[in-house]
């Protein structure tokens, strides 16, 4: 099973994995992203690209390196846009051709409550209300972690659009038990075929010990797809 694909449309290509066996080398322009890295971090790392080369090869695009680029965000072959998550048993990408797809955004978290003193940090009491709300109806699902997993995926789309910071006190995250969520974003968005962006819509699920979230900004005027299976 893959779980990013059950939260992306079809357009966009996935690879995961769940340890780091078989992992392929770094390519030599990904080397020195984790030339001083412990031997874990390294891992994961080697990994996480392993699955881009994989997705890219996929969609049948150059399976060449993909480098660590500004604020450490990946660089991509002309042409397609792509996002990368890693965590404790998690490794994935996801790809896509800017034909039908402007920018991503997928992260994986360990599912469980997240560190005292963390949501304080990422949300704002608004926010934290309506967690409390959906944890009481629904308490096998940890929001707070959801809520942080969110909007990673939000600032990881943010990103390759606009080049600039997005805290994350400048969007509100407003999670549904339906496997949705939206983003509101407080702060002035990017220009994106023709259009100003104001939210991100994405997906959410939780499959074993981890939670999953994406966003895919789709193309305007791109054909509608058909989502993964779920």
């Amino acid at each position: 099973m893959n779980p990013l694909a059950d939260v992306l449309p079809a357009t966009v290509v996935t690879a995961v994995r769940f340890d780091d066996e078989g992992a392929g080398p770094l390519h030599p322009d990904e080397e020195p992203a984790v030339a001083k890295a412990v031997a874990t971090r390294r891992a994961e790392f080697t990994t996480a690209r392993s699955c881009a080369r994989e997705a890219l090869a996929a969609l049948g695009a150059p399976a060449e390196a993909v480098p660590v680029g500004e604020k450490r965000s990946p660089v991509w072959p002309d042409g397609v846009v792509g996002s990368i998550t890693h965590t404790a048993g998690f490794r994935g990408a996801a790809v896509a051709r800017t034909a039908d797809v402007r920018s991503l955004g997928v992260d994986a978290e360990q599912h469980g409550p997240l560190p005292d003193g963390v949501l304080g940090a990422v949300s704002s009491p608004g926010e934290r209300e309506v967690l409390a709300a959906l944890a009481a109806e629904h308490p096998d699902v940890h929001w707070d972690r959801l809520l942080f997993s969110a909007k990673e995926s939000v600032y990881k789309t943010w990103f390759p659009l606009t080049g600039r910071w997005l805290g994350f006190e400048e969007a509100v995250l407003t999670p549904s038990p339906d496997g949705t969520f939206r983003a509101e974003l407080l702060v002035p968005g990017p220009v994106v075929d023709g259009g100003t962006v104001s939210e991100f819509h994405g997906r959410w699920t939780v499959y074993g010990t981890h939670v999953v979230t994406a966003i895919a900004l789709e193309t305007a005027g791109a054909p509608e797809a058909t989502r993964g299976p779920a």
